[in-house]
């Protein structure tokens, strides 16, 4: 006998009851309710990690940088950087094609390590991020106090002051206004810096001309030790690019999106880097003391093929990328800080989103003013933009290289515990981690008698959070490594009144 179909009404019935019984296993709301998820277009993603990694000011100032170790070499130390930075990608997207965090790689890091291991790399993130925006305000203020400069404005100190305060109030402004709003500056600021420095080096190219003797562009032979000894400042060049991780709640289809833009930046900051360094090697090869003898390598070049207009495109197109890195740097931090709150490892108030703009405000309003105030007190105490460039990099760079190796040991231990491990992933760590510890151990040797106080005092700093943490708040610690998680609201379609909702 044939058996009779089932009634519609059954079946739906049937399919209401088990979405409900899901529900039941379900939390009411995402750990990190209030922010404003799955907001970003593919491009607003992308520009969170191409203005975080800052490419048009690094194609400016670190081909001199890294000349000053690897001579002719230079251009090997880029490609040996960039194909690093992709290996760190890859192992970052090992955890973003399966989860979507707004704590970058401390979130991350969680996952695979513990608490211990994402404790480091939120500490190291927190340097990292919290640094390179006082950088992105030291850079764009010292640019454009130079551009006033030009039109009679004056370069005092007030001018400079007044710049980084005017800076850091719009920063707050946009960042508590909206996610969405800020990518879309981010990416219109980075495009047209970008452009910019492609109008420089692709005007001096052609005034230059390409020569035939490959020799002058530091390209055969490579030397290996000057080579492996430009790849620590190289690297500096793309500090920042993975901030795309920090927005992998607010972005659309973030398993998608967001290794995608990491993965992107780290290949477009490191073409143009080679680029920007095959330009400036060749056009001061006649030049006294070379690339790396120049402090200002494109005023140098500009100077010396007279084409003044040069400079002044120059110091508007750095202004701007420094500008979207200090953005790009405090939108992660922030949501660093943010996750802490979540978790109470930090003052819960950090954890609060604004009702309407679904943003974390309190953060913001913590943070910015810090970013800020830094800049200010080093240039009061004579410091100027240069020096003040050179020691906030180098602090920054320290806490990323953290971040980087841990979220790279990570990887494969994540992957082993979900049943996912295979080859692959052990091959890139196997690359990654030692490459990362001996740059880390070179970048300490290298450093100076104060700056390895500094990061001592910042060690100690940490070792004492996290001795009170684990001595009065052990659950919070251990419970670390929050990410947004599917809510009885996401299943049952209905509107996801958590997520506009205050913390």
């Amino acid at each position: 006998m044939q058996e009779r179909p089932a009634s519609p009404v059954a079946g739906y019935a049937g399919l209401a009851a088990a979405a409900m019984s899901e529900s039941n296993r379900l939390p009411t709301r995402s750990p990190v309710h209030g922010l404003d998820r799955r907001g970003l277009d593919p491009l607003q993603v992308l520009a969170q990690s191409v203005a975080g990694a800052a490419p048009a000011a690094a194609m400016a100032a670190t081909p001199a940088i890294v000349a000053a170790t690897a001579g002719g070499s230079t251009v090997w130390s880029f490609a040996v950087a960039t194909g690093l930075a992709l290996l760190i990608g890859m192992c970052i997207g090992q955890f973003t094609h399966r989860m979507a965090a707004a704590g970058s790689l401390y979130s991350l890091t969680a996952q695979g390590l513990g608490p211990v291991g994402a404790f480091v790399s939120g500490c190291g993130l927190l340097i990292g991020y919290g640094v390179l925006t006082m950088a992105g305000f030291t850079g764009a203020a010292g640019y454009l106090s130079a551009l006033l400069a030009r039109a009679g404005a004056g370069s005092t100190t007030g001018v400079f002051v007044t710049v980084v305060l005017a800076l850091a109030a719009l920063a707050a402004v946009l960042m508590i206004r909206g996610i969405r709003p800020a990518a879309r500056l981010m990416l219109l600021i980075e495009a047209t810096s970008i452009v910019l420095m492609l109008v420089i080096f692709g005007a001096l190219l052609v005034r230059h001309g390409v020569p035939h003797d490959l020799h002058r562009l530091g390209l055969p032979p490579p030397d290996l030790a000057r080579t492996a000894a430009g790849v620590l400042p190289a690297l500096g060049a793309f500090v920042g690019f993975e901030a795309a991780a920090a927005v992998g709640v607010e972005a659309r289809r973030p398993f998608r999106t967001v290794p995608w833009a990491v993965r992107s930046t780290a290949a477009v900051a490191g073409l143009l880097c080679l680029l920007a360094a095959y330009a400036q090697q060749i056009g001061l090869a006649d030049v006294r003391g070379g690339l790396a003898g120049q402090r200002e390598p494109v005023d140098t070049l500009a100077t010396t093929q007279r084409l003044p207009w040069l400079s002044v495109l120059l110091e508007a197109g750095i202004a701007l990328s420094f500008f979207a890195a200090a953005l790009a740097s405090a939108t992660a931090l922030v949501r660093v800080l943010f996750s802490m709150g979540r978790e109470r490892i930090a003052p819960r108030p950090l954890g609060a989103a604004h009702p309407r703009h679904r943003t974390p405000h309190v953060a913001i309003a913590a943070a910015l003013p810090l970013t800020a105030a830094v800049p200010v007190a080093m240039r009061l105490a004579g410091v100027d933009t240069g020096r003040s460039l050179m020691i906030l990099l180098n602090t920054a760079t320290f806490g990323y290289l953290v971040a980087y190796l841990l979220v790279c040991v990570a990887a494969p231990v994540f992957l082993h515990r979900i049943g996912e491990l295979t080859i692959g992933p052990v091959v890139v760590t196997a690359i990654c981690a030692p490459a990362l510890l001996t740059v880390l151990g070179a970048f300490l040797a290298a450093q100076s008698g104060r700056a390895l106080w500094a990061i001592g005092a910042a060690l100690a700093a940490g070792t004492l959070w996290f001795a009170w943490l684990r001595t009065r708040r052990p659950g919070q610690l251990a419970a670390v490594g929050i990410y947004d998680e599917t809510s009885t609201a996401d299943l049952l379609g209905a509107p996801d009144a958590a997520s506009r909702d205050a913390a």
